[in-house]
């Protein structure tokens, strides 16, 4: 996977590395952790691509997959996902009234979840279903889903620009991360589903 990132990072410059981190937004055995480390190493190599230039297309690469999962999140809609936790709330481990706290935190100030979840590996992409579903402000969702994805691809860029050929070391240490992020996410999951009754009573 990393020659063939590695060839269409060459080939295609810019556009090359928007459309990986589209992509990656879409299928997510194509890590971030690997794209732009080894974007940020091609601008160090001299490959007509600046530091920058190679940040700028990550980023908008990004917000456009992103985007696209607000708008499934959109179209989904908050009264869809109200009849679902009604029918099979055990299993979302989500109640109508837990539906209306969501709501009143995104209301609140949820929102800087958006723009801090860009920066955790794994909730990177998910985070924009909820804020289509509760229809976060477009106004608003762009421009903290660009700072994001933008401090995150920067820092990523960034380590491969200063490791050099050495930067697989990123995704070395990113890697059991993002799992350890997914391994949480579904203890968390599983103690819910079977505290649910407890935890929400009847729905």
């Amino acid at each position: 996977m990393t020659d063939g990132i590695q060839t269409l990072i060459s080939d295609a410059g810019y556009a090359g590395i928007a459309l990986l981190m589209f992509l990656e937004n879409l299928f997510p055995p194509i890590p971030s952790e690997v794209i732009m480390p080894l974007a940020g190493y091609a601008a160090a190599q001299g490959n007509d691509m600046s530091l920058f230039g190679v940040i700028m297309a990550g980023s908008v690469g990004s917000l456009i997959g992103m985007t696209f999962w607000y708008y499934v999140g959109l179209w989904v809609g908050e009264e869809t996902l109200r009849r679902v936790a009604i029918r099979h709330g055990r299993w979302l481990t989500t109640s109508t009234r837990d539906l209306d706290r969501i709501d009143r935190w995104f209301e609140r100030g949820g929102r800087w979840a958006v723009m801090i979840g860009r920066c955790v590996p794994t909730i990177r992409t998910l985070i924009s279903v909820p804020a289509g579903i509760f229809a976060m402000p477009l106004r608003q969702f762009l421009p903290l889903t660009f700072a994001g994805v933008f401090i995150w691809d920067a820092a990523l860029a960034w380590l491969g620009h200063r490791l050099g050929s050495d930067y697989a070391v990123v995704d070395r240490y990113l890697g059991p991360l993002s799992i350890a992020v997914i391994g949480l996410m579904l203890i968390v999951y599983i103690w819910r589903v079977i505290n649910f009754n407890k935890t929400h009573g009847r729905l």
